[in-house]
Parts: C-alpha cells; sequence; structure tokens
C-alpha cells in the first residue's frame, strides 16, 4: 500500500527553514507512530509530500495505518494511491482503466490532475485526454464537472503517475514535537481531555497534570483518559502524567477559606502547583479547559485573580467556546463517554461562590490557608511516563485470575467499544456482557450481585485495576478472566 500525505495547508506558506523543519518533524512522527504496525514501514519527503510504503498486505495492518495517520497532527489528508512510471497519454488511460472500468458504467464522471515537474502536456490537457478515451471505452454515462458521481483523480509527478483510490481526512493542524511543550491541567471531563486535543492538535507537546480530589478511583478515571488521548493523538512523543494528590490541600480550603471564595482559592493553588511541576520540568506554559461564564470561578474577574497567581503564560483553549460544542467535540474525538462517567470535584465546593472576587479578599483568605500543605502534596506528587502510566498503576495489584469460565459466571467485555466491535468476544456456553472500562465503577452496583463476573481485557491490566478497586468497594463477586 502506498500514501501520499497532504501536510497541513498553513505549513505550506512558512518560510523554507520553517517548513523544512515541520516536515521533517513530521515525517520523524509517522515512522514513530508507524513503526509498531511495521518494523520495515518507509517514509519519504518532497516539499509538500510526504509519501508512505508499506509492502504489508494484512487488512488490519493497513486500516490501522490509515487510523494512525487520520489521528496525527500535521497531516491535511492522504491519498492512497497506485504508482506507475509515466507513459504517453495512452498509457495513462490504460492505468486509469484498471482502477475505474468497473466503476464508470452509468456514471456521470470527471477527471482531475495534479502534475508538478517538467511535461509537454498540461494537467488540463491529461483531463480532457483521458475524460473522453474513458467515456468511450468504458460505458459511462457522460462528463459532469460541477457534481459528477465519481471523481477519477490522478497525480503526476516528474516521471511518475499516481492513480488515486481514495482520499482520508487528517485532523490538520502542526506536527507534535515541531513547536514548544506546555501542562495542561487535566480532571477528565469535557472541558480538559477537550483542551488537551486542541492543544496537541496545534503541535504543541501536552504533558498532563492531575490534581486528586477523588482518590483511587478518580486518579485511575483520569490516568484512563490521559492515556487515551495521548495514543490516539500524541504517540508520537513521550510525555508525562503528573498527579498531585490534593485531598489534603481541599481539606485545608474547607476548614479555613470563606465558602464564597472556595473555587476561586482551589484554582489558585492548582496554578501554584502546576506552575512548581512546570519549572521541575522546565516548561513556560499551562493549559486549562476553562470557558469564560461556564462556572462561577471563569468569569473574567475571576480568570484574572487566578491567573495573578502564577508568572506562567496560561492557555485556555476553549475560553469562548459553548459548552455544548465542548461536548460535541468530545464525543468526535472519543472522550465524551470518559467524561460522562467522570466525577467533577472542583465544582461542588462552594454554595454561594463569588463571581467578582476580589483581590485583597481572596489574599486575605490565603492567609488562613497552612502552605506547607500545598508543599507536602508537591514533595508526594508522582511523575510517570504516559506509556507506562497504566501498567505502572497495576504494579502490586493482587487478583485472583481464572483461565476457564464456568457456566453461570458472567465475563464482563471491558474493552473500548472499538476493539469489542472489532474482535468481539466469544467463549462457548458461558454468557459476555460487554461494559466499558469508563462506565464499570458507575455501573456495576447496578448488576446482579448474586452472580460471579469475570472481567476481560485484551493485557489484563485494566481488568486487575477494576477488579481491584471493585473488591475494595466491596464487590466480593468480582475476578479477572485470563484465557490460557
Amino acid at each position: 500500500m502506498k500514501l501520499i500525505v497532504k501536510v497541513f495547508p498553513e505549513i505550506t506558506i512558512k518560510s523554507p527553514p520553517v517548513r523544512k523543519k515541520f516536515i521533517r518533524q513530521l515525517g520523524k512522527n509517522i515512522r514513530t507512530v508507524l513503526r509498531e504496525l511495521d518494523a520495515d514501514i518507509v517514509v519519504g519527503g518532497v516539499w509538500d509530500n510526504l509519501e508512505v510504503e508499506t509492502r504489508l498486505t494484512d487488512p488490519k495492518v493497513l486500516q490501522g495505518i490509515r487510523e494512525r495517520l487520520s489521528c496525527m497532527p500535521g497531516i491535511a489528508n492522504f491519498l492512497q494511491v497506485a504508482e506507475y512510471l509515466l507513459g504517453d497519454l495512452d498509457d495513462v488511460v490504460a492505468k486509469c482503466k484498471l482502477h475505474y472500468a468497473d466503476l464508470l458504467p452509468g456514471k456521470m464522471f470527471s477527471v482531475r490532475c495534479k502534475r508538478a515537474g517538467r511535461h509537454d502536456f498540461s494537467s488540463m490537457d491529461v483531463e480532457k485526454y483521458v475524460g473522453s478515451k474513458l467515456r468511450m471505452q468504458c460505458g459511462a454515462a457522460g462528463i459532469e464537472l460541477k457534481k459528477p458521481d465519481l471523481v477519477v483523480r490522478m497525480e503526476i509527478r516528474d516521471q511518475r503517475l499516481f492513480v488515486v483510490h481514495d482520499q482520508h481526512q487528517g485532523m490538520g493542524g502542526y506536527p507534535l514535537g515541531a513547536l514548544e511543550q506546555t501542562l495542561v491541567l487535566m480532571s477528565g471531563g469535557f472541558d480538559s481531555t477537550v483542551a488537551a486535543y486542541q492543544i496537541m492538535r496545534r503541535g504543541l507537546m501536552a504533558h498532563f497534570c492531575f490534581f486528586n480530589l477523588g482518590g483511587r478511583a478518580h486518579e485511575l478515571g483520569v490516568m484512563e483518559v490521559a492515556h487515551f488521548i495521548w495514543k490516539k493523538y500524541g504517540s508520537s512523543q513521550r510525555v508525562l502524567f503528573v498527579s498531585v494528590p490534593f485531598e489534603e490541600v481541599l481539606g485545608e480550603i474547607l476548614q479555613k477559606v470563606d465558602n464564597s471564595h472556595m473555587g476561586v482559592v482551589l484554582k489558585r493553588m492548582m496554578l501554584r502547583a502546576a506552575s512548581a511541576v512546570a519549572d521541575r520540568l522546565e516548561i513556560d506554559v499551562l493549559v486549562t479547559g476553562e470557558a469564560i461564564s461556564q462556572v462561577a470561578s471563569q468569569t473574567l474577574p475571576n480568570l484574572s485573580l487566578i491567573d495573578a497567581a502564577t508568572d506562567k503564560l496560561v492557555l485556555r483553549p476553549l475560553v469562548a467556546t459553548h459548552k455544548q460544542d465542548i461536548v460535541d467535540l468530545a464525543t468526535e474525538i472519543g472522550t465524551a463517554d470518559f467524561a460522562r462517567h467522570m466525577p467533577e470535584y472542583c465544582g461542588v465546593i462552594s454554595v454561594n461562590p463569588k463571581t467578582n472576587a476580589k483581590r485583597n479578599r481572596v489574599e486575605y483568605e490565603e492567609k488562613q490557608f497552612d502552605m506547607a500543605i500545598l508543599e507536602q502534596a508537591l514533595e508526594r506528587a508522582k511523575l510517570v511516563s504516559i506509556d507506562r502510566v497504566i501498567d505502572d498503576l497495576s504494579r502490586n495489584v493482587d487478583i485472583e485470575e481464572v483461565s476457564q469460565a464456568l457456566a453461570g459466571q458472567v465475563i464482563l467485555d471491558i474493552r473500548h467499544p472499538d476493539a469489542q466491535e472489532d474482535q468481539p468476544l466469544q467463549v462457548p456456553g458461558v454468557e459476555i456482557q460487554t461494559l466499558p472500562f469508563y462506565a464499570l465503577n458507575s455501573r456495576f452496583k447496578a448488576l446482579d450481585d448474586t452472580r460471579q463476573y469475570l472481567l476481560y481485557c485484551d493485557k489484563g491490566v485494566m481488568s486487575r485495576l477494576h477488579a481491584h478497586h471493585l473488591l475494595s468497594e466491596g464487590h466480593a463477586n468480582v475476578r479477572v478472566y485470563r484465557p490460557s
């Protein structure tokens, strides 16, 4: 399979050195992400395109390559093509017939040709000649330039002809690694996950910083969604997941700070902590998912007060975005289901929150706060590479595993719905139910507590983690299913 990758249009208007840097970085990212599927993947670069070629023919591998490219920042679209040496125009017609002859009968069609190099014909000459021949030789209904039923597409580059099979949409943006690094404050909800996606789409590397207010279950949920975002959109770069235990900080706020100012003070404490983490990682920019006036702490006066707690630049990609638009984008990128089952702790601590807090009052309230507690939280912060975050979390988790399911037991397939659809689990004689891992904790209590449930996932890591949590919550009817 051969693919021609078209770069994001904004890259093509950069100065030659910047353009070269961006395209070189994109090529490196493609190799990194696709090497897992094909160790011998070939990626070549030219001024405005990259060519990707694999000798593998397994349909699942080829589909995996297409899916990964479609989720890679920096790619506008990519074409699946057949490559030939360029002959005369009659030879071009013959090559097009190999791919389109069976599709043309009875269709109104057009021919589109892009050309680069020196030739004794123009792109329009090719379109006219090939179109007339295909119409006569393939039983087409006619030629329609404005709204054709079918478009015969090709590209001619010097002495090479590419006949286009299909075009796949990319996510646009700049290549990861070509721009600066950021630290994204990640709660796991709709806003922070979409903000992280927007930052990554713009080519900025996103490390994740989580303030744990809800114990192990909250931490696990945010780790899962952060890992999902990185794996799908940013796996060309290695980034960090930082977990800061913030329960004691929240407890101090609840005891010492006036109720109406708790939200603003909590956000300021988070920015202070995030700034300290960013200093440690030599990062100059923080990212949040806040939008204007979505909640009381996000009014313009309050955002200004919150920003005053740090000297770092604070980016808010969603600042003027409506909530429904955020939810819609979360659904599109795959984080909505995670967010729907993620508790939102930051927004529940103030009963009558101030929407126009004053600096002197906030500073007075913070004087009651013991800053040593914030320092202790930072000392206990955990930093782990995002590609190892789930594996590290599952260490020292001792859960009973079974290799065979018995009649009467229920296997709970907790994999992501995409994996469940691509590779359905089948165990003869045993009931199988699907319940994605991100919904497991909230929905398990509704299941029949008289039955034995065996959690299943591909590697056994997620199933062990969730089984451990359910057991700690008092559900004794949980095991892990690991077929031999």
